[in-house]
């Protein structure tokens, strides 16, 4: 009898064990998958502050000017090359 309780202590004891190898392995890996996350928020939080910066960049009222000159070849709008339209009578 008491050779079937060790036998059944033993068995108990190794299937603990094996358990808390198996949530060891598994936090490790979730540890692993949450510094992942970690480093690509961070990573995601630099392109998101390098995206402001350059839409304020890109979208500054100067720049917006020069490029429409140079590319289009805009020019600045005068009083003399304003045309005034009035509705005529029908």
């Amino acid at each position: 009898m008491s050779f079937k309780v060790n036998a059944v202590l033993a068995a108990l004891l190794v299937a603990c064990a094996l358990s808390l190898v198996n949530a060891q392995y598994q936090a490790r890996h979730l540890f692993i998958d949450l510094e992942r996350a970690q480093r690509q928020a961070r990573q995601l939080d630099v392109d998101w502050a390098q995206l402001q910066l350059d839409q304020s960049t890109l979208g500054k009222h100067a720049r917006i000017e020069e490029i429409a000159r140079r590319d289009l070849n805009m020019t600045q709008l005068t009083a003399n090359r304003t045309q005034y339209l009035t509705a005529g009578e029908q």
